[in-house]
């Protein structure tokens, strides 16, 4: 049986950049999902859960920052690569102490793009998913949220047991 191809949710309010990014990736033979705000890239983890996130910082409402904070909050390890035309020495520090694995300023080659992408799937091949899936069933293991069909189902902990 094949592997399957990993997933990445590539995220920028940048229509071209974005794909740009997802036809880059995809010709490396990459799934590829995307999200063009912080709000929809956090709905689209959700339902995916991916085995890499490529996440523009600055984004129309809620920021990329926000965004990687609030799946570190919640227990999530999936790796993540940010992307910014912020570019400092100061800002990437804070884009790699807020949970990023690494950072690429912006403009970058698309060539590097891809060696970081191949070195991140390669990195978090091994990792197990916290999210377990059986037809429209998942269970989220760090969260302890269940769902069937997308809507949650309230679990006490004898249930989640």
């Amino acid at each position: 049986m094949p592997k399957p191809k990993p997933c990445i949710l590539a995220v920028d309010d940048d229509v071209q950049v974005l794909h740009l990014v997802r036809d880059t990736l995809e010709m490396e033979g990459y799934r590829v999902i995307t999200a063009d705000s912080g709000e929809a890239a956090v709905a689209a983890f959700e339902q995916q859960l991916p085995d890499l996130v490529v996440l523009d910082i600055m984004l129309i409402g809620r920021d990329g920052l926000s965004v990687l904070m609030q799946m570190r909050a919640r227990g999530n390890q999936t790796p993540v690569l940010l992307l910014s035309a912020r570019g400092e020495v100061n800002e990437r520090v804070e884009g790699l102490n807020a949970g990023a694995e690494d950072y690429l300023p912006k403009p970058f080659a698309l060539e590097e793009l891809t060696a970081r992408v191949r070195a991140l799937v390669r990195r978090g091949g091994d990792r197990k998913h916290p999210v377990l899936r059986v037809g429209d069933l998942s269970l989220d293991t760090i969260s302890r949220i269940a769902k069937r069909a997308g809507r949650k189902i309230e679990l006490t902990t004898r249930e989640y047991r």
